[in-house]
């Protein structure tokens, strides 16, 4: 019987594996270590409502007023190794921990362009990274973002409402055409620009250059170099895994820990969950890390069942979902939209007030739904495809 229990990482995934724990009625003992000195906080507001100034840090904590789940809470303390066989962590100032049961929900990290560095390149991950950022988007100033994905096209979104002068860059033809199709990415793009973005397809960014006082972002296109003014760059490229400390540590790594479908490593008493995790995906064939909010929310429930050897609270299908606001208007979507072969829309892809719902299909079977300012239309769509594609590990629990 496992009696305490280790969460590496204070995030939403780390926080809810706490919280999984306690709910399932587990009393031993709960450590949580965090790299970060803040509390667990919510990050998705952190390119919109929180970077435009509409909630503070007291709207984005994720702990309630009055919750109390008995947690040894380790803030600042930055996990440095890990034996799996022993299940021990090594900390950055000597000490180490050793528990019955480790979950590893230490996220991700910001990816970095190499040649791109300076007092007024930024990334967003933290929320000490939103400070900065905050302190750096003032109107009138050029910002040149790196990155046309879903925080990119947010932070663009934001930037133009606080009166900057944005040059959205991607590798990508259209914003997000790689997940949401060519079709549908040309419209994001038209959004863009309409309210004032500009939009650089490039091949490569190369470093940062300038004279006179005027900083430009250097760039590769098809028609050859060209020089972007850039106040200030933001690059937002994705995020890596945050696994390089686990090096030597027995688990396997492959962008990510390795996991099965319950998020459980090879190692026996060791789990991994969120950002940092690939999990065994049946839909998809592969291991795969989700990367979404909804994710670390739902998943940390079911690692510890099986860590702990307790019952699953609420056991409902797994679908993965996510949604992002841009120009004040909501996308959503929901379930595997690589797999489609074709899109069908129902709307006017171009009337923003009447929005719009794409459906995903593979040999005429639904894998996804994308909805554009139909909430009600989108929730009935999801809970249908959850019934059809979703799916739990059919072991919830392995013995301790």
């Amino acid at each position: 019987m496992r009696s305490s229990l280790l969460v590496v990482g204070a995030g939403l995934a780390g926080l809810g594996a706490a919280r999984a724990a306690r709910q399932a009625g587990f009393t031993g003992s709960v450590t949580v270590v965090g790299a970060e000195t803040h509390r667990p906080y919510d990050r998705p507001p952190l390119s919109k409502d929180y970077l435009l100034g509409t909630v503070g840090v007291g709207d984005i904590g994720l702990e309630g007023s009055t919750e109390d789940l008995q947690v040894d809470w380790r803030l600042g303390s930055v996990a440095t190794a890990f034996e799996a066989g022993r299940r021990r962590l090594s900390l950055a100032d000597g000490s180490t921990l050793d528990a019955d049961a480790v979950v590893l929900a230490t996220g991700s990290t910001a990816r970095q362009l190499p040649g791109v560095a300076g007092p007024n390149v930024a990334t967003l991950r933290t929320l000490d990274d939103a400070d900065r950022l905050r302190s750096l988007l003032r109107p009138g100033v050029a910002v040149a973002i790196v990155g046309a994905g879903l925080i990119g096209s947010e932070l663009a979104s934001a930037a133009l409402t606080l009166g900057c002068r944005v040059t959205l860059l991607s590798n990508e033809t259209n914003p997000l055409g790689r997940l949401y199709g060519d079709e549908l990415g040309q419209v994001f793009l038209d959004w863009h620009r309409e309210h004032g973005a500009e939009f650089v397809h490039c091949t490569s960014v190369t470093g940062i250059g300038g004279s006179d006082g005027v900083r430009e972002l250097v760039v590769g296109t098809a028609a050859g170099e060209r020089r972007v003014r850039a106040d200030v760059v933001v690059v937002s490229v994705g995020g890596a895994p945050d696994v390089d400390w686990l090096a030597g540590s027995g688990l396997t790594v492959v962008d990510g820990v390795v996991c099965d479908e319950r998020g459980l490593t090879s190692a026996a008493g060791v789990g991994a969950v969120g950002d940092c995790a690939s999990w065994w995906d049946p839909r998809l064939g592969r291991h795969h890390r989700a990367q979404h909010w909804t994710d670390a929310l739902e998943r940390p429930a079911i690692v510890v069942s099986a860590l702990l050897g307790v019952p699953l609270g609420r056991a409902r299908p797994y679908l993965p979902y996510f949604w992002s606001d841009q120009y004040g208007r909501r996308i959503q979507l929901a379930g595997y939209p690589t797999l489609a072969d074709r899109i069908e829309v129902d709307g006017d892809v171009a009337d923003p007030a009447a929005g719009f719902v794409a459906h995903y299909r593979r040999d005429g079977e639904s894998v996804a739904i994308l909805s554009v300012g139909r909430p009600r239309e989108f929730t009935r769509a999801r809970k249908q495809l959850t019934a059809e594609l979703g799916h739990l590990p059919v072991e919830l629990i392995r013995a301790p």
